[in-house]
């Protein structure tokens, strides 16, 4: 009877059918459901629309549970089966349950290195990146801020049903400090703050408000060229600039410390020309020349080419530090800040001008002796 039973059942036995059976055996994967002669797999991933760790946490041996048929091998006798698939899907209410800026409530369920995943409801969970996570701070692992079962509050920043998906975040529970930071340092203001890291393209300081200020390298001076910001900075060190500028959506807050003294260009830009001889002291010497300050601490180059009219192989063997000059002006360029000087050149002008007054010598002396 059993028998005859059995193949009356998987005759009728449909994918899709919801049927009654009897928890059989429970194990770490699922359990194996009696369905009344032959047995079904009802996989853990499909016992519920949240998370469980064990399958044992929801089941227990003898109980009468519904189930939906997922899959049916009538050849093989195999039979899949869903008690997940029987209830309603959490998230055919979260449009209407959950909307964009409200505040909700959740226990964290997992932490990843990329964010904390929130179970807001059974079977729906909402993800906080870690670039939601603060405003100031640069949190490379959730693990900083959360920790599996913590209750928090959170932000809904963008639902997703089709695929799924709550975006959170905890920062915006809190004032973002860059809207206020812009009224709080407008432009030119002058702020004081302590170099906090040193990059190639600039330094990091602490201005005390949680948001750190960059100066670029190209707003250390006006006139010098450092090859990188250790030259004039170390980690610790107290530095005073003005502000340049707030970009709060790229959240970028700009220090320059070249801005808090007047452009010394502008001076130069009327007192030098191409042409024009100078008397500088050389400020540095390197390997392909010279540099000679100018005046209000511009800095020209005397190329090493530029020295003298015989093949120069050691700048040093020429020229040393602090020694003062003659130059001649032979180029400038404003855009870039660039000024070319030549030692050589300036001795071709003297002769030039020697020669032209000797000339003019020996024609006035040739027209008196004629006359």
């Amino acid at each position: 009877e059993r028998d005859e039973q059995r193949e009356t059942f998987l005759d009728t036995l449909l994918e899709g059918q919801v049927v009654k059976g009897a928890v059989k055996n429970v194990t770490n994967y699922g359990a194996f459901i009696d369905l009344g002669g032959i047995d079904g797999l009802l996989h853990i991933t499909d016992m519920s629309w949240g998370r469980i760790k064990h399958p044992g946490d929801i089941l227990k041996v003898g109980d009468e549970i519904e189930v939906k048929v997922l899959k049916y091998d009538k050849e093989k006798e195999r039979v899949n089966l869903g008690l997940k698939q029987v209830q309603p899907d959490p998230w055919q209410e979260v449009a209407g349950k959950y909307t964009v800026n409200q505040k909700v409530k959740g226990k964290v369920v997992n932490v990843k290195e990329y964010g904390a995943f929130v179970e807001l409801a059974d079977g729906v969970e909402g993800l906080i990146h870690v670039s939601e996570m603060s405003w100031t701070q640069k949190i490379k692992h959730a693990k900083q801020v959360f920790e599996v079962g913590k209750e928090v509050e959170a932000v809904v920043l963008d639902i997703d049903t089709e695929n799924k998906r709550i975006s959170l975040g905890v920062k915006q529970l809190e004032v973002n400090p860059w809207n206020l930071l812009e009224d709080k340092y407008p432009s030119g203001t002058i702020v004081e703050g302590v170099v906090k890291n040193i990059m190639d393209f600039g330094v990091f300081i602490d201005i005390g408000e949680g948001i750190d200020g960059l100066i670029h390298i190209s707003d250390v001076s006006w006139t010098k060229r450092p090859t990188h910001p250790s030259e004039f900075f170390q980690v610790g060190q107290k530095v005073k600039g003005v502000v340049i500028g707030v970009d709060k959506d790229q959240e970028k807050f700009s220090i320059g410390i070249k801005q808090m003294t007047s452009d010394p260009w502008e001076k130069i830009r009327s007192k030098v020309k191409v042409g024009s001889m100078l008397l500088g002291k050389i400020t540095r010497l390197t390997e392909y020349g010279a540099f000679v300050d100018v005046g209000d601490g511009v800095e020209g180059l005397v190329h090493i080419s530029e020295i003298s009219d015989q093949r120069v192989d050691s700048v040093s063997a020429m020229l040393k530090e602090g020694q003062e000059v003659e130059v001649e002006v032979i180029s400038f360029d404003n855009k870039e800040r660039k000024i070319g000087l030549s030692l050589k050149a300036l001795e071709r002008s003297r002769d030039r001008h020697e020669l032209e007054r000797a000339l003019e010598k020996n024609q006035e002396d040739a027209k008196t002796s004629l006359g």
